[in-house]
């Protein structure tokens, strides 16, 4: 019987996995900041570690940490945090094609749609590297987040989240992300008309509901056709609207 020929690794695989322990040292940082804030506001650190391992949306976490500080039960807590986990459903529109799961594997994929690993797979150009980057994001992130979480709960409220700028490090690690994916033109077409709903929305509505709102241009974006879609799958062609 003849040997199964074997696959080379993806010269990208390197850069891949450095970007993704990268991405995991600012997870592990923002994590700390979630776990001190967590107990800040009068979340118990098993709680707030609980948070890091069932919900794992930094956002989410931070969003239902903050109205509990200010005073709100759990229950006030959920609407917005559910408005802002909601946008990762979106991003899922997006990452099916790539990951291509199925039945229970699939539930267990869902844990780990996010702003980070959507991004790093739909910067990749081809179909097994966009697998990859998804994966070692994904387990990279879930680690250290949690670590960090562990730490910052022990810290407490020592961590001066504001004095050391954490909470902005998350926005700023996902725009360098998406960048590459900027010098599509559609690409550049969906930010703006993003950033435009969002801006519009910030003073209308409650909190959240702008960021889905703006997530819903980029679902639009990577569903319309797209030019030269008739190319064989793992082009650049068959692969701009998701990566849109």
């Amino acid at each position: 019987m003849g040997s199964v020929p074997r696959v080379p690794p993806s010269p990208q695989r390197p850069a891949i996995i450095r970007s993704a322990v990268g991405i995991g040292v600012y997870a592990a940082a923002f994590g700390a900041t979630f776990g001190a804030v967590a107990v800040a506001a009068g979340l118990s650190r098993g709680q707030a570690q609980a948070l890091s391992l069932v919900m794992f949306s930094g956002a989410s976490q931070l969003a239902l940490a903050g109205v509990v500080g200010a005073g709100g039960s759990a229950w006030t807590a959920l609407g917005p945090t559910l408005l802002l986990a909601l946008r990762n459903g979106f991003y899922g529109v997006t990452l099916a094609p790539v990951l291509q799961t199925r039945g229970v594997r699939r539930l267990l994929t869902a844990q780990f749609v996010i702003d980070e690993t959507t991004a790093m797979a739909t910067a990749q150009e081809d179909r097994r590297d966009q697998r990859l980057a998804f994966w070692w994001t994904a387990l990279v992130l879930f680690a250290c987040w949690n670590v960090g979480t562990f730490v910052g709960a022990l810290v407490g409220s020592a961590v001066d989240t504001d004095a050391l700028g954490l909470d902005a490090a998350g926005p700023a690690v996902f725009l360098a992300l998406v960048w590459p994916a900027l010098r599509r033109v559609r690409a550049r077409w969906v930010g703006l008309a993003g950033a435009v709903i969002a801006v519009v929305l910030v003073p209308l509505v409650p909190s959240g509901v702008p960021v889905i709102a703006a997530a819903a241009a980029a679902v639009v974006g990577g569903l319309l056709p797209v030019r030269g879609a008739g190319s064989p799958s793992g082009t650049p062609a068959a692969t701009e609207g998701g990566a849109a």
